[in-house]
């Protein structure tokens, strides 16, 4: 109702004006002159020609809402903040070709790399709230990164508005063949005995896996040093080679013939359930240390004040894509778990982890580079 009030209301207001220039010189035609006629007709052309331009102008600025009746009416862009062809980029492909072929429009992904994934999520908060673009944000770039790097370009509380958790991954203890502990208990031993002797490799200075590694050493009592690599390939190759002994990472990231093989050992997963694909290896919680949980997860967000009901809708071709065959195997075989869920829940999660490494950050007295 409110969109047809606003339409016909400057059409309403021109003809009354309209009247008004007819009627309001009630002098007979007979007794105007030539040049009279023509100057109040050019005044009316003129104050007509303002009128149009000032109503058309009104009707700009109160044209009815975005609404997700007709949503979407051309192609989407999901900003991928990480290199093509890693595991992000992976998920969300799929999952954008699942949305694509649900949605009826091309959900086109754009990789915008930089600073950890933080420069593709402050293009999204700049982005225009109206549902053609949204981003895979990640533990990392929405709850880690605002903690350590406060002077971000967006806040994710008030940037952001999450759609829906896709994926999750719990982090795995993991060392290299030649350490001497076969379970937590021996490795925490070790560290204990030879404080300092130990080192862990992170995939960057700030990174989740550099946390992980500071949340392990405080909880467990230990002294074990932090060597940050550009990434996780050359932290991995190290890690086989032995120049570091321990690493804190999901499994994808750690790739799972390595542990079949034997050149890597996971001494315990650090979340709440056993993974399927290494179901010999116990919990933290089993393994000792009940107050170790480091989960990595990814979801898609669109930018502040997207309309609701175009953020349901998304929400539900998410779902529907994440519960095809297709998106369930490859987070099998990439060690992760489809997660879904409402919009509220991802929120929550946002800012329950946002608290938690707010935490986790100042107890490490980390220092900004």
């Amino acid at each position: 109702m409110t969109g047809r009030l606003v339409r016909v209301a400057p059409m309403y207001l021109i003809e009354r004006s309209l009247a008004y220039y007819w009627t309001r010189d009630k002098l007979p035609m007979s007794y105007q002159s030539n040049r009279m006629r023509m100057n109040k007709f050019s005044k009316y052309v003129c104050s007509i020609h303002w009128m149009l331009a000032f109503w058309g102008g009104i009707a700009l600025f109160v044209s009815p809402p975005v609404s997700a009746q007709n949503y979407p009416i051309k192609q989407i862009r999901l900003i991928v903040p990480f290199p093509a062809g890693g595991s992000s980029d992976l998920f969300a492909r799929t999952i954008a070709s699942k949305m694509s072929q649900s949605m009826g429009q091309i959900v086109i992904v754009d990789n915008k790399l930089g600073a950890g994934g933080t420069v593709g999520i402050d293009a999204l908060s700049k982005s225009s709230p109206d549902g053609y673009t949204i981003a895979w944000g990640t533990v990392s770039n929405i709850s880690l990164a605002p903690v350590v790097y406060p002077a971000l370009g967006y806040d994710p509380l008030k940037s952001i508005e999450p759609i829906g958790m896709a994926v999750s991954a719990p982090f795995l203890i993991a060392v290299n063949q030649s350490m001497p502990a076969t379970n937590l208990k021996e490795l925490i031993d070790i560290a204990k005995k030879t404080p300092g002797a130990l080192n862990f490799a992170s995939v960057g200075n700030g990174s989740l896996s550099h946390f992980a590694g500071d949340q392990f050493k405080s909880l467990a009592g230990i002294d074990i040093v932090h060597v940050p690599y550009k990434g996780v390939a050359p932290a991995v190759v190290d890690l086989l080679g032995g120049q570091v002994q321990i690493m804190f990472d999901q499994l994808a990231s750690f790739r799972l013939q390595l542990f079949q093989s034997g050149k890597l050992r996971a001494l315990a997963v650090a979340g709440p359930t056993r993974l399927p694909q290494l179901p010999l290896v116990p919990t933290a919680a089993e393994a000792g240390l009940p107050n170790f949980g480091v989960t990595s997860w990814a979801g898609l967000i669109a930018p502040k004040g997207t309309p609701t009901d175009i953020i349901r809708r998304l929400n539900s071709e998410l779902q529907k894509a994440l519960g095809t065959k297709e998106m369930t195997d490859l987070a099998m075989d990439q060690g992760l778990k489809v997660s879904g869920g409402t919009p509220e829940q991802f929120s929550e999660v946002i800012k329950l982890e946002i608290e938690h490494w707010s935490l986790v950050v100042k107890a490490s007295g980390f220092k900004r580079d």
